[in-house]
């Protein structure tokens, strides 16, 4: 449903590569799963961009977000992404996938290093918002 409400915006069309937020990969094998990737796979089945996952690392294990304000939530997420293959991500316009936007301190962050990479344009797309 999210790919379909995004072929029908035309400030998607352009679309170079869909990042999915990554998660520690001690998380993730917790899990079983990357909920964002998962999102991102569906999005990508549909409007027929590629998906990467290596470009974009989480470097280190974060607390809970849950029970933090917007500047906590911040301040945990600094320094926690990285970027691998800058070559990859150029002047490339990314949809950064995550499953639901709170107070958009990790998108921020993953922003912040996507646009040092040297990215031309961020697009966001998330399933769900909380209040």
């Amino acid at each position: 449903m999210i790919a379909q409400k995004l072929l029908m915006n035309p400030a998607y069309d352009d679309v170079d590569l869909i990042i999915p937020v990554p998660l520690h990969r001690r998380r993730e094998h917790q899990r079983g799963y990357n909920q964002s990737l998962c999102v991102a796979q569906g999005i990508s089945s549909t409007l027929k961009i590629p998906v990467n996952t290596r470009c974009l690392l989480r470097t280190q294990a974060t607390t809970t977000q849950t029970k933090k304000g917007r500047y906590k939530r911040f301040e945990n997420m600094k320094q926690v992404f990285s970027i691998v293959e800058l070559a990859s991500l150029k002047d490339k316009h990314i949809l950064l996938v995550d499953d639901v936007i709170t107070t958009g301190a990790t998108l921020e962050a993953c922003g912040i290093v996507l646009f040092e990479a040297g990215i031309s344009k961020l697009s966001i797309a998330t399933v769900a918002f909380a209040k």
